[in-house]
């Protein structure tokens, strides 16, 4: 698993489409954006990019922050067992402005723990920040 994060608008979706020359092999792109479901992983390479809306979906569904981080737990132990390559996308939401509203607040931390868990769950973490990305884990292939 690879998990890929930086500011929004920061050129993450296009560092992964020029990593893994996504223009010249199949691959499976599901973004969080648009669609509600996880889906069925069809291709050696899925790309999952939204992964904050993710979280924010799986928050609705709980009780609270914490019951939200541990659905998401045990997504990443799924998605790690699958034979294929798995690229989490997610936007940096730590920096700036705390959220008046609360669900947002418990948004934004379960977003935090989830990034967390995701980090120690996947080989190799990069940040994007204006389009270049720092390895902050893992090994250069």
């Amino acid at each position: 698993m690879h998990l890929v994060t930086g500011g929004a608008f920061n050129g993450k979706k296009q560092w992964v489409k020029e990593y893994y020359r996504l223009d010249k092999v199949d691959h499976q792109w599901h973004s969080f954006y648009e669609e509600k479901q996880v889906p069925d992983f069809t291709e050696d390479i899925v790309v999952l990019e939204g992964i904050e809306r993710y979280v924010r979906m799986l928050l609705e569904k709980a009780e609270t922050a914490f019951e939200a981080r541990a659905l998401f737990k045990k997504d990443l132990d799924h998605w790690k067992k699958e034979k294929r390559d798995v690229v989490l996308i997610g936007t940096d939401m730590m920096k700036g402005i705390v959220p008046m509203n609360a669900f947002d607040r418990h948004w934004r931390d379960a977003t935090g723990w989830c990034f967390q868990d995701a980090a120690a769950a996947s080989s190799r973490v990069d940040t994007v920040w204006y389009g270049i990305a720092e390895m902050i884990k893992g090994e250069k292939r």
